[in-house]
């Protein structure tokens, strides 16, 4: 069986035909050859993209056309979705300041109000005033002519006049208090 196999050319590998170890599985051979292990790794990553190439054109599709695509509509939504928020906000914005504007209004009418019945209360203070102011006047006569009476003419009809009106004077007074 010896002279068979010498007799029998060894089938050998390609690259093993450019080495110096004649060793069939040696790792010292692969890294002598450095362009060899080169070449092999250059046709496996072109056969790779060829075969990329071909399923792509015979699927008729293309994975960065559909990522651009789904980005796009990504995008689309998210303008949407951000469009409608700021619809929503602007409507409770709107709502809120029509709120602000009727209460600025309500308050504006309550002060107006409150305008008008100060100006008649300062009026009819000033009116009370006015009739006090009189009815003092009033009084300092009929006591400056209590007084003079009293010493010209001691007589007792003439107090009890006098008397009646000073009575008369304070029970205007009450009444004007009464119904101020």
């Amino acid at each position: 069986m010896t002279q068979q196999n010498s007799t029998i050319p060894l089938k050998r590998n390609p690259v093993a035909l450019f080495t110096r170890d004649e060793r069939p599985n040696s790792t010292a051979r692969i890294a002598s050859q450095p362009i060899a292990l080169a070449a092999a790794t250059l046709l496996l990553i072109l056969a790779g993209a060829a075969s990329i190439a071909l399923w792509r054109s015979y699927t008729g599709t293309s994975p960065e056309l559909d990522r651009v695509v789904a980005a796009r509509q990504y995008l689309a939504r998210a303008a949407q979705v951000a469009s409608e928020q700021l619809a929503e906000k602007t409507k409770g914005l709107e709502a809120t300041q029509q709120e602000s504007i009727d209460q600025l209004q309500l308050v504006q009418d309550q002060l107006q109000t409150v305008r008008r019945l100060l100006t008649a209360q300062q009026a009819e203070s000033k009116r009370l005033s006015e009739q006090v102011s009189a009815l003092n006047e009033a009084v300092d006569g009929l006591r400056q002519s209590f007084a003079s009476s009293q010493a010209s003419d001691p007589s007792p009809a003439r107090n009890k006049s006098i008397r009646t009106r000073a009575q008369a004077v304070r029970v205007h007074q009450k009444h004007i208090k009464s119904h101020g």
